[in-house]
């Protein structure tokens, strides 16, 4: 069984959704057996938790502190909620504000958990500690294989 890890852009546009949508769930195809770990935040994260799980995948979600789903978007909070409830295990860490630090660290955690990552980046540096430049570094810098998305057409607001 392959653990994939996710790291990505939220915020995503309509029309990149879509584009990044169909390049995960290609990403994915490839791999018979797998176990998607997610932090489920909007974008990128819960794009890749709704592919893993259609493709027959199991999803481990990291939640980075207490009042996590707080801070995310409010229309986002359904779609957090079901793919909560379709996950094989939740690991809470102990952080209780929705922090970069929080973030930072349950993404340390995710890699620390897969066997490869995936990240939707768009190849700049973050825009805040614990952003997707971030991550990508710290998993390169643990030997941890990554495999960088950002189809032809995408864009960032």
């Amino acid at each position: 069984m392959t653990k994939l890890a996710i790291t990505g852009h939220r915020g995503l546009p309509d029309d990149t959704e879509r584009l990044v949508d169909t390049a995960l769930r290609e990403e994915i195809a490839g791999t018979p057996e797998v176990v998607g770990v997610s932090c489920l935040a909007d974008g990128a994260d819960s794009l890749f938790a709704r592919a893993v799980l259609d493709h027959g995948g199991e999803l481990v979600v990291i939640v980075p502190a207490a009042r996590y789903r707080e801070g995310l978007p409010a229309e986002h909070h359904p779609t957090y909620d079901a793919l909560v409830a379709r996950a094989s295990d939740v690991v809470r860490l102990d952080h209780v504000e929705s922090t970069s630090r929080s973030h930072m660290d349950a993404s340390l955690e995710m890699i620390e958990r897969a066997d490869r990552l995936i990240a939707v980046w768009d190849g700049e540096p973050a825009r805040g500690y614990g952003g997707t430049a971030d991550i990508v570094k710290a998993a390169r810098d643990r030997g941890i294989p990554t495999t960088v998305i950002w189809p032809e057409g995408a864009r960032r607001d």
